[in-house]
């Protein structure tokens, strides 16, 4: 048997009164689409453990070869500053000793220093599941802890289904929680493995458990009721001292409760220090990276983290905001890595356009006229189907345009064309050309692409790139087309997003018209003044 792995250092561990346990890498991992290699876990490890979690599940040693070989290299490579790892498993089968059963040796031999064992504590799964008598479930529980206790193993029991279970037989399932807690175990988790549970319904259940028991408790929640996170801070208001979570609440089914909000709230509103210092602050940028590494694109709307969570779009809103930004935020979106985002659209009014104008560095000075000239303009182009919500840099150039008083642009189109053609082979020709002018040069440049919108782009950057090299680092990132006015058929107005990205960073240009050809040129037409201007590029046309 291996021995357990050092811990944290000690000076920079939270205070173990209060537990946060992350199982992202385990219970966040049974998400479908989620799919983990070995140094996908390594990578999300080293995130939760800079973001500073008490606990990291990494598995279930034993059960697969990914997870044995993660605990393999996660010992020799990840030297972990605040977490402990932790290795999940079962009780021993039944009618196994502890000491002989192959699943529990190869819990110790993964060398975590913290072992979750799960442990049935919903009668009618003992019988039907595990296939064996109520007693010897309990035995089984009380053997398996005892044993790793005994191998210098700190021991959390997780009961599966417990709020069920109480239900049904509230008496065998407190006695399973007195057995785990009696035979060792640190902290025993009252698991709603169904999801099904309120809060109210938690928060009697646990305090009911902690005054027949007296063990220590914790929390593990689905979300399946959409309560998850409310489930595991009524937990914790009724007297539990350790919460599982998953990062951006990935899980089977719906989910679990959610790492981030939970940690906020006990951070911000309930003033309980869970985290090192200066950690919290790193929230959005840890939730954005562990959501790269699992290849899903960051939920938007996600609370404390979401890029949508302090953006603001109402005028009335905008208008008490420029007075006081806590008038319609509940924190200080700094305090969780996070940053105020002034949306405008069709609803703006001044406030909004004068925050918004700040946000991106252009001061118009209290100009009612030109703020009221953007607003003018912002409302009649949104009625024609613009929308510049989720396309800041066309927006930067309207207003800097009337700021100003004029257009930067950096050539002049005299025509552009897009054929799309289908030969009788069955295969696909798509090619654009360009006439365009530039540093007083005409240029006429042709290309093939994939479509005629590639076709397009990569036309234009045969005529430009010679004259701005700094086209070279731009690359489109996505392409989203809506059809506006469905009722029209094939004559319905087009909006094309384009998303664009350079070395640095990433913005979104916008485009409307009749025919979806034109509308991609629009939104690439901004696309490509934003990026040479953003590269510091003055106008030549």
């Amino acid at each position: 048997m291996t021995d357990a792995t050092d811990g944290p250092d000690e000076r920079t561990r939270v205070d173990d009164r209060f537990h946060v346990f992350d199982t992202t890498l385990r219970d966040g991992a049974q998400r479908e689409g989620i799919n983990l290699t070995v140094a996908d876990k390594l990578t999300i490890a080293r995130h939760l453990d800079d973001f500073g979690v008490g606990f990291i599940e990494g598995g279930w040693p034993g059960a697969n070869p990914r997870d044995t070989e993660f605990f393999q290299r996660a010992r020799e490579e990840i030297d972990f500053r605040h977490a402990q790892l932790v290795a999940f498993g079962a009780t021993r089968k039944a009618g196994v000793r502890a000491e002989d059963d192959p699943q529990v040796a190869a819990l110790l031999d993964s060398g975590a220093p913290v072992i979750t064992l799960v442990a049935k504590s919903h009668d009618r799964h003992v019988e039907l599941a595990l296939r064996t008598t109520l007693d010897e479930n309990l035995a089984m529980v009380r053997d398996t802890v005892a044993y790793l206790c005994g191998h210098g193993r700190r021991v959390f029991v997780d009961c599966e289904h417990f709020f069920d279970g109480h239900r049904a037989n509230p008496d065998y399932a407190l006695e399973v929680v007195r057995t785990a807690y009696e035979a060792g175990a640190d902290v025993v988790v009252l698991c709603d493995t169904n999801g099904g549970m309120l809060p109210a319904q938690v928060g009697a259940t646990v305090r009911e458990v902690i005054e027949a028991t007296g063990a220590r408790l914790g929390i593990h929640a689905q979300d399946d009721t959409g309560c998850a996170v409310a489930n595991t801070l009524a937990a914790v208001d009724a007297g539990a001292t350790h919460v599982q979570c998953t990062a951006n609440g990935y899980g089977e089914r719906v989910g679990n409760a959610n790492l981030f909000p939970v940690v906020a709230a006990l951070e911000l509103k309930y003033d309980r220090r869970v985290l090192p210092h200066g950690a919290l602050a790193e929230m959005t940028r840890i939730s954005h990276a562990i959501a790269e590494v699992v290849n899903l694109t960051p939920s938007t709307h996600q609370p404390y983290v979401g890029v949508s969570a302090f953006a603001h779009k109402a005028g009335l809103h905008a208008s008490a905001i420029k007075v006081d930004p806590d008038l319609y935020q509940h924190i200080d979106p700094e305090r969780v890595g996070n940053t105020m985002r002034m949306l405008v659209s069709d609803m703006a009014g001044r406030a909004s356009i004068e925050l918004k104008g700040k946000e991106l560095g252009v001061d118009l000075g209290g100009d009612r006229e030109l703020v009221g000239r953007v607003v003018g303009r912002v409302k009649e182009r949104e009625l024609a189907g613009y929308t510049y919500e989720a396309a800041d840099a066309s927006f930067e150039l309207l207003l800097r345009e009337e700021a100003e008083g004029r257009a930067r642009r950096y050539y002049r189109i005299e025509s552009w064309r897009a054929i799309a053609e289908d030969r009788p082979d069955g295969t696909h020709a798509n090619e654009a050309t360009v006439k365009l002018w530039a540093k007083g040069e005409r240029i006429v440049a042709t290309a093939e692409g994939n479509g005629p919108v590639d076709a397009l782009d990569r036309a234009l950057r045969v005529a430009l790139e010679r004259i701005y090299p700094q086209l070279a680092a731009l690359k489109l990132t996505d392409y989203k087309v809506r059809i506006l006015e469905g009722g029209r058929g094939t004559g319905s107005i087009t909006r094309v997003l384009v998303s664009t990205s350079d070395e640095s960073g990433e913005w979104s240009t916008v485009g409307v018209a009749e025919n979806v050809i034109a509308a991609s040129w629009q939104a690439l037409d901004d696309a490509y003044a934003y990026g040479l201007r953003r590269a510091g590029v003055e106008p030549r046309e």
